[in-house]
């Protein structure tokens, strides 16, 4: 399996984290109750996977990768991909500190914690869509094939911690849950 389809399927388990993010947050909007612990969790999943692991794959290994193969980091897609993960990261810090005030009793924050999820949903869906359409099709063409199975052989090392322990499993089961929870 070539880096850029791996990247694509974990697109897919983080699409489904934000169709629960959206349901809950639709939900929030309404008042309707919602466990909040389930944005807590959201924002571990976006910080630990979406973030920890799935960007750091790419703006670690993919991107050198195709910087080191004629791109610019300075402009074009490349620096596009950057520029948005950063955004992303702001949107998710926005929204914990938005659910610490909830959590605090601050009903005013009921509705910041809806928009920087509604933001964060509309970002990552555009960005999803860039890279899955523009920047790994180029991806794959720019890179040599030799090249491809030494970045496929990183990913593997990233996806586990320190101790040996598969961080990237953990962060798919943590997947499912939200997904379940957000049923209720």
């Amino acid at each position: 399996m070539k880096a850029t389809e791996e990247l694509m399927q974990e697109h897919r388990v983080i699409e489904r984290v934000l169709t629960a993010l959206e349901r809950a947050a639709t939900r929030l909007s309404k008042g309707q109750d919602v466990y909040l612990r389930f944005f807590a969790g959201t924002t571990v999943f976006i910080k630990n996977f979406a973030d920890g692991c799935h960007h750091q794959k790419e703006e670690g290994i993919l991107f050198p990768a195709m910087i080191e193969n004629g791109l610019s980091r300075e402009t074009g897609p490349v620096a596009v991909m950057l520029a948005e993960h950063e955004e992303g990261r702001r949107l998710t810090q926005k929204m914990r500190q938005s659910l610490e005030k909830l959590q605090g009793c601050d009903d005013a924050a009921r509705n910041e914690l809806v928009q920087n999820a509604l933001g964060y949903i509309k970002l990552l869906r555009q960005h999803i869509y860039k890279e899955d359409n523009i920047l790994f099709p180029m991806a794959d063409k720019v890179i040599p094939t030799e090249q491809q199975q030494q970045i496929t052989e990183a990913f593997k090392l990233l996806e586990h911690d320190e101790t040996g322990e598969d961080v990237h499993e953990k962060y798919l089961g943590l997947a499912v849950r939200l997904e379940s929870e957000c049923l209720r």
